[in-house]
């Protein structure tokens, strides 16, 4: 497909490479690079040490900037290399595309069109998953993808997994931990907390069984990719989100902050409510040690305000903490009988509190269940009463 006059003049007006990672794709890849061509001739190739006949399909485009690995290291290497390469040549955005024949070079332009609308922007294919002959773990794997990077950054996309991107090679981050498919959900994810715009737009697509050759390994892949992403998590929840919510409030000012985004947030007083009992909850549940981890969890899957519930879970700060003890030992007691009763008094030691675990557990989560279940009624009742007068004066 040749380029209309339009595009042409569209081509020229960013200064982009095209990455094709490669290995052992020998029966589409020339039809790629042809297609590729048509747009332009500014491609780098990375041949990740294909044993096919890769080698010397490259020969015939030798006027091409090439990267050969002597052997396999990984698609997240190869994908490496080739940023490393074209900010070398000086290129501002690199598109990459994958060698299998799935892509569409013709969508090149659609890419470019959209970095004109928004310039610095991260760009992701995609796809139709309904599409015929689109293997169903494909489709798993893509939703299974696309929640994660949802809890991870806060934005929702259509398709995570999708090789045809674009990246501005300027602003993506420079240091990177993995080599192989996983590579794809890191960059996205870091440059998402880079403050980078990562949003997707409409490819077309074509899975092909007779010539495609997938080099997935479900379960290594896989397990790469579910370690990959609790390492994301848990960078999210401990650092990533109370940057962004400090940052959020630094730049607003913390009582114009407090005043808009949580009191007079456009949360109902429900989820309002809700948020303060789930803080209550996690607050006095004997999940020391993953409390906050816990807390944003469950906020993110309920959508609640994490501001809210995180200050209610501070019924455990250290001065209230040998209270929620006590009363959690009194409350189990009621529901757990030891050969060797407790005494409650101001001589309980850790060692007893071991020795009475059970006792404690059942008692600490009777004793978060009931508070968090009247704190968010009060809570309720007395948003819905300041609501109420809020009217009332507007009036």
């Amino acid at each position: 497909m040749t380029p209309t006059l339009s595009q042409q003049e569209l081509l020229k007006s960013t200064h982009f490479c095209v990455i094709v990672p490669t290995y052992n794709n020998h029966k589409t890849l020339k039809k790629v690079l042809d297609s590729v061509l048509e747009f332009t001739s500014d491609i780098i190739i990375v041949n990740d040490g294909s044993t096919d006949q890769t080698s010397e399909i490259l020969k015939q485009y030798s006027h091409l900037t090439q990267i050969h690995h002597p052997k396999n290291i990984g698609k997240g290497r190869a994908l490496r290399n080739g940023f490393r390469k074209a900010i070398e040549m000086n290129f501002e955005y690199a598109i990459t595309i994958d060698s299998d024949g799935q892509h569409f070079a013709s969508d090149i332009p659609n890419f470019i069109a959209e970095i004109q609308k928004e310039p610095n922007s991260l760009l992701i294919g995609s796809r139709n998953m309904t599409t015929e002959n689109i293997p169903k773990k494909s489709s798993f794997g893509n939703k299974f993808s696309n929640f994660w990077f949802w809890f991870e950054t806060g934005i929702r996309l259509e398709d995570t997994q999708s090789g045809f991107r674009s990246y501005p090679l300027q602003l993506i981050p420079k240091q990177f931990y993995t080599n192989k498919f996983e590579f794809e959900i890191e960059i996205i994810v870091r440059s998402a907390w880079k403050g980078i715009i990562v949003k997707n737009i409409p490819i077309q697509i074509l899975y092909d069984p007779a010539e495609r050759v997938s080099h997935f390994r479900p379960f290594k892949d896989f397990t790469r990719i579910s370690i990959l992403n609790t390492v994301l998590v848990v960078n999210a929840l401990l650092y990533i989100k109370p940057r962004d919510f400090f940052r959020r409030a630094k730049k607003k000012g913390f009582k114009k902050f407090f005043l808009e985004d949580i009191l007079e947030s456009g949360d109902s007083n429900f989820k309002k409510s809700a948020a303060i009992a789930l803080g209550i909850f996690i607050g006095i549940s004997p999940f020391w040690g993953f409390q906050t981890v816990l807390l944003l969890f469950f906020a993110a899957i309920f959508k609640l305000n994490k501001v809210i519930a995180y200050m209610a879970s501070n019924v455990s700060f250290p001065p209230f903490i040998p209270f929620v003890i006590y009363g959690s030992l009194k409350m189990g007691s009621f529901f757990v009988t030891n050969e060797v009763p407790l005494i409650l008094d101001n001589s309980i030691t850790l060692d007893d509190i071991q020795k009475n675990a059970t006792q404690y557990i059942v008692g600490s989560l009777t004793l978060a269940t009931v508070l968090a279940l009247v704190f968010g009624l009060i809570s309720y009742l007395l948003l819905t009463a300041f609501s109420a007068k809020n009217k009332t004066n507007i009036k």
